[in-house]
């Protein structure tokens, strides 16, 4: 007599076993993006783990290839779900830090561009310490007023420094998103360089 576990019924179907693969290499590739020391605070297997160190180490493109077939495997093995949730969780953290990165540009152009956008500011931020923003604003202003090729940014990435800290914790308070800037008065804000990364 057969039994509910000898049911072929009951057995994934080729097109299933497969979409599964293909959504566990998915997985992998997802998790392998991740920063490094985001993958230290997510629970796996300990031979899953040292493969996607393996792969961070790896340069070559066929060798990088072949190691991700093998991490496709080796998730056949792990707890999916988990690793799941903790792949969406880190690429929502990095999605707010973008957006937050985002805003700090669009107060910082507003800030210079602007005289009314320092009482904005104020308003939403009254733990500012104004006298140094002040400064900040002014130092930029007067860099932006110079040809082209003589800004060195150095008054522009100073004033990011100071309020991107600030639109983080507008983030974390679920404040409102910041304003559509002004043009930047006497100066193109193109010439400056980008603030990718900055700290």
């Amino acid at each position: 007599m057969n039994t509910d576990a000898d049911d072929p019924d009951d057995r994934p179907s080729k097109s299933e076993r497969k979409r599964e693969a293909h959504d566990q290499q998915a997985l992998g590739e997802a998790l392998a993006a991740l920063k490094e020391s985001t993958l230290a605070g997510i629970a796996m297997p300990e031979a899953l783990r040292d493969a996607l160190a393996e792969w961070h180490r790896t340069r070559s493109h066929e060798g990088r290839r072949r190691q991700m077939q093998y991490i496709g495997k080796l998730m056949r093995d792990a707890e999916i779900e988990p690793i799941r949730e903790a792949v969406a969780a880190a690429k929502l953290g990095h999605a707010h830090d973008s957006l937050a990165l985002h805003q700090a540009e669009l107060w910082r152009t507003d800030l210079v561009g602007n005289d009314e956008a320092l009482t904005r500011w104020m308003a939403e931020h009254p733990q500012t310490d104004l006298q140094p923003l002040r400064t900040l604003i002014r130092n930029a202003r007067k860099e932006a007023e110079l040809p082209p090729e003589q800004r060195h940014g150095r008054a522009w990435r100073e004033l990011f420094r100071f309020i991107k800290p600030l639109v983080g914790n507008d983030r974390s308070a679920g404040r409102r998103a910041a304003p559509q800037p002004a043009d930047i008065r006497s100066g193109d804000r193109s010439t400056y360089p980008s603030d990718e990364g900055l700290t």
